[in-house]
């Protein structure tokens, strides 16, 4: 009777918002949900605005934190730097790492696309230019070394973006970049000590993809629920589960482009892939390119091999796709967020279409995040959208920034972070 009473008095206590790090691309968690409650609805560039700090230079690169540091990477110049500031927006030290930057095609983005990594007592970088370095919190060089020299040269259209993972102090990348052996595309997929950057393991990844649908610009994840655990890696027309432990191909999925049952009629086969797959336990969402389609995928035995024509692991499929944005799953809900600034929401069980609705008509580059019950989604031109998660489309609030975001928001402690093309913003609620 007293552990009853014991939880009913905790069950009846005020809702605490969480403080959470923010350690690498996509959150604490991989999936872009933060559980922080609190966070300011409505914003402006001035409004609800803690403080705001002047970056050297434009980049797309995902901000991470850890207690009292953020870390980032930004192009200055030609240099490539990697900085880190205090959550009280003082700039605390940068370091110089590459030289190089260049630039993609309509400012769409720059070497500093990749986001950085922390576990709070290092931090890791990754650069367009294929220098991939480790630092300590406080700015001292760990290790660092250009992965061109040693996986061989890039070529790919808009630049390598592809940001790694830090899964159990080990550091995965995927390297999908259109290198050609003989008559076939080969990828490499990557593993590496974080502590030292000496390589564990590091595979080939081929695959029949032609013209620009060798190259991808998405990051590999790792899908773990609990009893089996595997690294996802997206690209070069299919997806493909790569064992942890040694990088053995356990599975792919293929036909994502061109004309396939999945998009009867398409006939170009050369779109490349920018969107990562979406992981929850059970199953692994898979966007595509340009008009579609998108697969979700179950993860069960069946999900073996080449399992392109087992019929078993296909939850669901549709016809469109987010093309740039992660798909973001909470809470048995998909949402899907397109490039022209279209949302659709899927139900994860059966597929089923539950709103496609129009936000704010602009270039949308970012993954969006969820946080207490609402999606925010921000536009290249800085238009930021809050929606309300759930069932229905229902748009909560529309903040105008008037600066470039092409970086995923993050949440930490409380703060909303904002990178823009020209700085970073913290915003929290006014007392």
């Amino acid at each position: 009777m007293k552990t009853f009473s014991l939880i009913l008095t905790l069950c009846m206590l005020p809702a605490v918002s969480l403080a959470e790090n923010w350690p690498q691309w996509r959150g604490p968690n991989g999936n872009s949900v933060s559980n922080e409650t609190g966070i300011p609805v409505e914003w402006s560039k001035t409004k609800n605005v803690a403080w705001r700090l002047e970056l050297p230079g434009s980049a797309g690169a995902t901000p991470v934190v850890w207690e009292d540091q953020i870390f980032l990477t930004s192009a200055e110049g030609d240099d490539l730097v990697l900085m880190s500031v205090s959550t009280s927006g003082k700039e605390l030290w940068k370091k110089k790492v590459a030289t190089g930057n260049q630039d993609a095609r309509s400012g769409e983005g720059n070497s500093a696309s990749a986001s950085p990594t922390t576990d709070g007592k290092h931090v890791w970088c990754f650069f367009g230019t294929g220098d991939l370095a480790c630092y300590t919190v406080d700015g001292e060089e760990v290790w660092a070394y250009n992965v061109q020299e040693k996986y061989g040269r890039f070529s790919i259209q808009f630049g390598m973006t592809s940001t790694p993972i830090l899964y159990k102090g080990d550091l995965y990348l995927q390297l999908i970049h259109g290198e050609m052996r003989e008559d076939y595309t080969v990828g490499k997929v990557i593993k590496l000590d974080s502590k030292t950057g000496k390589e564990i393991w590091a595979v080939d990844r081929p695959s029949n993809a032609t013209f620009e649908c060798k190259h991808s610009y998405a990051s590999p994840f790792v899908y773990d629920d609990g009893k089996q655990s595997f690294l996802v890696t997206h690209g070069a027309d299919f997806t493909g589960g790569y064992s942890l432990e040694d990088g053995t191909e356990l599975w792919r999925f293929e036909g994502l482009n061109g004309p396939s049952k999945y998009n009867p009629g398409k006939l170009d086969p050369t779109f490349r892939f920018v969107s990562s797959p979406g992981v929850v336990d059970g199953s692994i969402i898979i966007p595509t390119a340009k008009r579609g389609p998108t697969i979700a995928l179950k993860v069960s035995e069946a999900l073996s091999g080449n399992a392109t024509e087992k019929e078993q692991v296909v939850r669901w499929a549709m016809d469109k796709t987010p093309d740039v944005s992660i798909p973001i799953v909470h809470e048995g809900l998909v949402y899907f967020f397109r490039k022209d600034g279209r949302v659709f929401c899927v139900d994860l069980k059966t597929g089923e279409e539950l709103y496609y609705e129009r936000t704010h008509t602009s270039q949308h580059r970012s993954t969006p995040i969820v946080v207490d019950g609402h999606l925010i989604f921000c536009a290249k031109d800085g238009f930021c959208t809050v929606l309300k998660t759930g069932r229905k489309f229902e748009v909560v609030a529309e903040n105008e920034m008037s600066e470039p975001i092409t970086a995923s928001p993050v949440v930490s402690n409380g703060v909303l972070y904002l990178r823009t093309y020209k700085a970073l913003y913290a915003i929290k609620a006014e007392k």
